[in-house]
């Protein structure tokens, strides 16, 4: 019998996973070695398969499938390249061409470089080793390059493919991030949306009546393939929640650099872990905000506390969302529906906020720190309003009552410890000149060992002392300025709504740290509900 006719296919594949120094591995030195051996062997080439740019560990490439498929319809029956690695680097995977998929389908199979041919079975044994040291190399390559990136990321440089909505690549540098003003518009406005109360199904709406670019449609200026999911006109202005809870979500917005965004579980399981995982952190800092970080911060809560902020009620908007908390267990007041006489007037007067630890577990764990609605809107409102007048009428002796309620020392204690302080670098300083001064008398003989161990161990000590007492003295000082500065901040904060009439959720996550509630008290017959308001910057004000 004459040797059987083949329908050769040669299989040309170069990936990231060669590395840099690939030249002796590019397509077309791979093309040259290839048509080279079916010349000298007399195989007739049918089709080149080429595959340039994908791992060699997914088998989903374009052309291998391609391949697969020509296989399966008989018009291949012989597959040369230029080694095993080519087929991929996933072992199991390889090996189910090598021994079960090629030889069903009546295919020779030949790895050039080593020495693999299905012809010869002698060159079959080593085979399975093979496949598995090409796996093994894969997974130590994948690691360098998440290594690699994890660092680069911790130094706090950008490296996605694409830059972010509202940004572009800084051409001088790619992995710095600079303001891309056709887009930081839609950004900035997309916050402030946010922070006037508008939820994210509603912006999405907004943005796509108003026929905005969503981001999507940016990407597919800059960068290739983004244009396959521009599948009509309208597509490039049909904004998702998923995208505006992204922008609103993103630290990179505040100018910070987020990094273990949802990495792969593992080399062969492409599934992304949830942004939750452990591992995630965000560099602070690295390039210019479009949005405020203290507004960020702000429409972030603002969003969380959001989710729940109508729970079972439709009617009702919570606005107290994730600030008011039991003054004795600590958990969260939900909204409950009151068991009263309403007339519809005031829907805040059919509702209650109720202990979430007294709800689920009962009396054995707290109490029900019931507090009506619209009694909490009142309290709330005429507080903010009193500071307020307060801030407008004298805002110097407000923002002095502060510091000083603040302060952990008096200003005369603060005053006696600036002049502590200088005492001390005084005194250290005359330490250090003694310190000096006994090393040299030491050295020419004027001070035996003995005493110079004694005194220079007393000079130690008290330099240490000195030391501590400096520190504490300058932490009384720094407390002392910064609690003037977050009362002068607080005052300047407060003054712009002295003339407000109702309340809303992004003012209260403005002003508001978080709000207390303790049960009632009977006192002389008359129950008294205590409230404990937390304002920004300075805590609770009596």
């Amino acid at each position: 019998m004459g040797q059987p006719q083949y329908n050769t296919a040669l299989y040309l594949c170069l990936s990231k996973d060669d590395g840099t120094d690939s030249e002796s591995s590019s397509i077309q030195t791979q093309k040259e070695m290839l048509t080279r051996y079916c010349k000298e062997n007399g195989l007739t080439i049918s089709q080149i398969y080429v595959d340039d740019g994908f791992s060699k560990t997914n088998s989903n490439r374009p052309s291998f499938q391609r391949m697969l498929t020509d296989i399966e319809n008989g018009k291949i029956n012989c597959v040369i390249t230029k080694d095993l690695s080519r087929l991929g680097r996933n072992y199991l995977e390889t090996g189910g061409y090598t021994e079960i998929f090629f030889p069903s389908h009546g295919v020779r199979y030949i790895a050039l470089t080593d020495g693999v041919d299905t012809e010869r079975s002698a060159t079959m044994d080593i085979t399975p080793f093979k496949n598995l040291l090409n796996d093994m190399y894969a997974q130590d390559i994948s690691k360098k390059i998440k290594s690699a990136i994890l660092t680069r990321q911790k130094q706090g440089k950008f490296i996605e493919t694409k830059a972010p909505y509202g940004y572009i690549k800084d051409p001088a540098d790619k992995n710095h991030l600079l303001i891309d003003e056709r887009y930081a518009p839609i950004v900035r406005r997309i916050f402030k949306m946010a922070k006037d109360g508008m939820g994210i199904v509603q912006i999405a709406k907004q943005l796509t009546a108003e026929k905005i670019p969503r981001p999507v449609a940016a990407a597919a200026d800059v960068c290739e393939g983004y244009d396959r999911y521009l599948t009509t006109d309208e597509s490039a202005y049909k904004w998702s929640m998923g995208s505006v809870r992204e922008i609103l979500r993103n630290p990179v917005y505040k100018g910070a650099i987020r990094g273990q965004n949802r990495p792969t579980v593992s080399l062969k399981c492409k599934k992304r872990k949830s942004t939750s995982c452990n591992g995630l952190f965000v560099i602070e800092g690295m390039h210019e905000p479009i949005i405020d970080p203290e507004e960020w911060e702000l429409v972030r809560r603002l969003i969380t506390s959001r989710k729940n902020a109508r729970g079972d009620y439709a009617h009702y908007n919570n606005i107290f969302a994730g600030l008011i908390k039991c003054a004795d267990c600590g958990y969260a007041l939900s909204v409950a529906r009151g068991h009263r006489f309403w007339d519809g007037d005031d829907i805040n007067a059919n509702f209650d906020y109720q202990c979430n630890s007294y709800r689920s577990e009962g009396k054995a764990v707290c109490t029900q720190h019931r507090i009506v609605a619209s009694e909490l809107h009142k309290a709330i409102l005429a507080d903010i309003k009193r500071l307020a007048k307060e801030a407008l009428d004298d805002d110097k002796q407000m923002i002095s009552s502060i510091a000083d309620k603040l302060g952990k020392a008096e200003k005369d204690g603060v005053r006696q410890a600036e002049r502590d302080l200088k005492k001390a670098q005084k005194r250290l300083a005359e330490l250090d000149k003694l310190f000096a001064k006994l090393y040299e008398e030491h050295v020419n003989g004027k001070v035996n060992e003995r005493n110079y161990n004694s005194i220079s161990a007393a000079y130690e000590a008290e330099q240490n002392e000195l030391e501590t007492k400096i520190g504490e003295l300058e932490e009384v000082i720094k407390s002392n300025r910064e609690n003037g500065e977050n009362a002068e901040n607080f005052v300047d904060l407060i003054k712009q709504y002295a003339d407000i009439d109702e309340l809303t959720q992004a003012l209260l996550n403005t002003l508001i740290d978080r709000i207390e509630v303790h049960e009632p008290e009977d006192v002389d017959g008359e129950y008294i509900q205590k409230l404990n308001v937390y304002y920004k910057f300075v805590g609770k004000i009596d």
